[in-house]
């Protein structure tokens, strides 16, 4: 018998998507008729745009999708996404620079490969979206990070990033707005870290995928359109999954130069070929068409977002800074660690995510998962009555902390 395990290093040392794992979690309680409320899936609660649909229907009857398409995406998505990025950032890109993925995971992990040698260093900010660390460490590269608080509103300055870089730094992960905490990086800022990432010679992969959420008189910035100088060195990251309700479609993208986008798109053809077609029919549809479906839901989220604020700013021990983007809330717990509820003292935002599930039937994402212990991710992608009730049943349990 072997000694060798079974399974590899490198795989083994890959985590469970902690957001995926507290989803699946919720659902399973569900089905065994517990009334548990999700807060941890980062998927909208609206159904796809019905001529999204109707144009999958389409393309599932037509024999062209019934066959292999090309590796790097249909030639006439690549295009839209060309110009629905022209349109939606500003940004001028050519077809040619456009890889359509099977969901923005897919091309968070390709870029970063096509990016990375062993050994390479990325400045990471956190909190950080659960993929980003695993996807560099699969690369190769060295997950650095920047470690921010409530008290920057959860962004990274220049001088912090300055602070972390060193000669082996290549890649400066870029993500506003922010999955876990809603951060909306104003657009001075924004031009400063480009204009420092191009004075040292860095890479930027920048994620878009939320570009749309954006509240309170908050405004998405595109830092290749901010900083056209550094746009040979920046990977864009993006897809339909959050704007048009399409998150079980699997489509994104990533847009970068030319021969880092051909790389990409060589690991691609050896790793899943083409993207499903009649999902790229359908996100086809998607870019194509208006933003009025994306305006909606925009509207219910902004008023999910005020109200869940309100309401963990009523906890007390809680601090929520208020989110500008996204469908997130990152509150701080730190105010209720160390103190009895319910006969039991959670030392850590991981133990207390247990309690509010066992005791409240309320599942959230501890902070561990996104690097920071000591807070939790509340998704307001949930209908009104629902978010209400379970923030409700959160202050009622955290109420009695002593």
């Amino acid at each position: 018998m072997s000694d060798r395990p079974r399974v590899s290093a490198r795989i083994s040392a890959i985590s469970e998507s902690a957001t995926l794992a507290v989803d699946a979690r919720a659902k399973a309680m569900k089905a065994e008729g517990r009334p548990v409320i999700g807060f941890g899936a980062g998927e909208p609660d609206f159904p796809t745009p019905d001529h999204v649909v109707e144009a999958a229907v389409a393309a599932a009857r037509d024999p062209r999708f019934h066959r292999y398409t090309p590796a790097g995406g249909l030639p006439e998505l690549r295009e839209a996404v060309a110009e629905k990025t022209l349109r939606d950032s500003g940004y001028a890109v050519e077809p040619s620079q456009v890889l359509v993925t099977n969901g923005g995971k897919q091309a968070v992990h390709e870029a970063l490969a096509a990016m990375l040698d062993p050994g390479d260093e990325v400045l990471l900010v956190a909190p950080y979206w659960t993929t980003y660390p695993e996807s560099i460490k699969l690369a190769g590269g060295v997950p650095v990070f920047v470690v921010t608080d409530e008290s920057t509103g959860y962004m990274a300055g220049v001088e912090q990033l300055e602070a972390a870089r060193t000669e082996r730094t290549k890649v400066l992960v870029f993500v506003s707005p922010s999955n876990p905490t809603g951060a909306v990086y104003p657009r001075e800022q924004v031009r400063a870290i480009g204009r420092w990432a191009d004075g040292h010679g860095l890479w930027v992969l920048t994620d878009e995928i939320y570009e749309h959420l954006v509240y309170g008189g908050a405004e998405f910035s595109s830092l290749p359109v901010e900083v056209p100088e550094i746009a040979d060195r920046t990977v864009v990251v993006n897809g339909v999954a959050k704007t048009y309700a399409m998150t079980g479609w699997r489509v994104g993208w990533l847009i970068g130069p030319k021969d880092l986008v051909r790389a990409a798109a060589n690991l691609q053809s050896h790793a899943t070929s083409n993207v499903a077609n009649v999902s790229q029919a359908a996100a086809l549809a998607a870019v194509s068409g208006g933003l009025a479906a994306v305006e909606g839901m925009r509207e219910a989220f902004d008023r999910r977002r005020r109200t869940m604020v309100r309401m963990l700013g009523g906890i007390d021990g809680v601090v929520c800074p208020e989110p500008r983007g996204a469908f997130y809330a990152y509150p701080s717990v730190k105010g209720v660690l160390g103190r009895e509820v319910r006969g039991r003292t959670p030392r850590t935002s991981a133990e207390l995510a247990e309690l509010v599930l066992e005791e409240a039937e309320v599942a959230v994402v501890p902070g561990e998962a996104f690097g920071t212990p000591g807070y939790l991710r509340l998704s307001y992608a949930l209908g009104d009555e629902d978010l209400a009730e379970g923030v409700g049943r959160l202050q009622r349990l955290l109420g009695e902390a002593r």
